[in-house]
This record gives structure tokens, sequence and C-alpha cells, in this order.
């Protein structure tokens, strides 16, 4: 059928310069695009890679001061001195109950004779208070005493019996503190540990003969000391007392075992050893 025919629609035709525009337009608009999404792509990778470079620079730098604060260096004076006080601190908890009452004692005899003594037995560790008499117990509960560590000891011949006592409290000041309430009576301290069926049997409160206490660190090592034949106090001439061995070898056996308690330790010189 013609075009021209009566009753039909005229078709529209599409001529080619106008195609061709459109096709040069979408092609524009399509480059338009790629270098748009091309830009933004850029931006993105840009903004990512200084993201990245911050992070990495924080991390690096964070490294950097882990190693400064792991590295080992040279311990300070302060340093030195609280390893050692902390030490010093935690040994009657950390030791074997051997190393703080070892079984044997060096001592000085009569003549400067080179003795030994023996040790009977070690208490249960106890509450402060329980283990002394009550003017002394007064003292240790105001500075709060932590526990006390008590063992018996012999000498060389077994006349001597000789209950020694570690109250330990918190630190060396309160110890010092503590010490200076202390009564100056020889007849009160810490109690007597008797073990039965050995030689200590009879060592009672009533056979302490003197009684004392050393400080060291934050320790108090307290002594008392009697006949192992079972004899009073009252029934020992204070003559008899003066001229005894039984005194010096207490303070001999409280004294090694305060000195051992509070002797300083080898401090590394290095956080990490002895290596910086």
């Amino acid at each position: 059928m013609s075009p021209d025919q009566p009753g039909k629609r005229p078709r529209a035709h599409r001529w080619p310069a106008s195609a061709r525009r459109a096709e040069a337009a979408q092609a524009a608009a399509a480059r338009a695009e790629l270098a748009r999404g091309v830009r933004l792509r850029s931006t993105y990778v840009a903004i990512m890679g200084v993201v990245l470079a911050v992070a990495a620079v924080n991390v690096l730098l964070g490294a950097v001061g882990v190693l400064r604060e792991t590295r080992s260096r040279p311990l300070t004076g302060a340093e030195r001195a609280r390893y050692a006080q902390e030490d010093v601190a935690r040994r009657w908890r950390a030791w074997p109950v051997g190393m703080v009452f070892p079984e044997e004692l060096e001592y000085a005899g009569l003549g400067r004779a080179q003795q030994f003594a023996r040790r009977v037995g070690i208490a249960p560790e106890s509450a402060c208070t329980a283990a002394v008499d009550a003017p002394v117990a007064s003292v240790l509960r105001r500075y709060r005493c932590v526990t006390m560590l008590r063992a018996t000891y012999v000498d060389q011949t077994a006349t001597f019996a000789v209950t020694v006592g570690v109250a330990v409290l918190r630190d060396e000041q309160t110890r010092v503190d503590a010490s200076a309430k202390l009564p100056q009576d020889d007849r009160v301290g810490v109690r007597p540990v008797a073990f039965p069926n050995t030689v200590t049997d009879l060592f009672g409160a009533a056979q302490r003969q003197r009684t004392g206490w050393v400080g060291a660190g934050p320790y108090i090592v307290f002594s008392s000391v009697g006949y192992t034949d079972g004899r009073t106090r009252d029934s020992v001439s204070p003559e008899e007392q003066l001229n005894s061995e039984m005194w010096p070898v207490a303070q001999s056996i409280a004294a090694r075992i305060a000195r051992s308690l509070a002797e300083p330790p080898d401090v590394p010189r290095c956080t990490q050893g002895n290596v910086c």
C-alpha cells in the first residue's frame, strides 16, 4: 500500500545526520560517565591510601612504643629498692618452711665454741594476738600484724628450749612503729610451743626465763627461752640467769633467723635480668 494512501498515518523517517548526532551524544555521555567514574575511583583510592598510610604510621609508632617499654633497660635506684623490699616482704610465704626455720642453726657457745641448735618442731601458723602475751598482743593488733610463725629449738646439749616467733607486719615502717610501742618487759613476749614426746615437753609459759625480740625488714622476731627440765622462772636465781649461757643462745638463734629473712637479695641490673 502506498504511503500516500488515504486513512494511513505517515511514518517518521530518521535522517542519517540525526542518527549520527544521537550516537555521538550517547558516546559523549558514556565517556563523561566513564571519566566521572575514573575520577571517583581515583579519589576513593587516594583516600584509602591516606587512611592506610595513617594506620600504618600509628601501628609503627605503637610498635616502637611497645619495644621501648618492653626492651631490657637498667633499673633505676627506686626500682632496685622496691624490688628488694618486695622480695624480703614475701619470703615468709614464698620460702619453704625449712628456709624460714632451718633444721640447724649455728651459735657461739661458751668460750666461743661453735655449736648447733636443733629444731624440734614447727607450730601451725596462727593469729598474732593468739601467739603472744596480752601486752604484746595489743600492740600487734593496733598495727595490724598479718600472721605469726613459730618454731622451737634446743641447744646442742638439749638444756635450753627456745621458741622463736616471726610476726609479719605490712611493711618495714609499720614494723618500726610497732617495735617502738612494745613493752620493755622480759617476762612477756611470744608464748612457748612445746612438742609432746620431745625434750621440750615441759616447756611452757611458767618455764620461760627471758623473752626478747629483734626487728628485721617487715618482721619482728620474738624469742622465749627456758630450761627443758621444767624449772620455772621463779625457781632460778637472778645470778644464775645472768651467768647462764641460755640467753646468748636464744639471742643468737633469733638473730640468725631475722638476718636470713631480711638479707638483701641479689637485685638484677636490668628489667629483664642482668643483660640490658
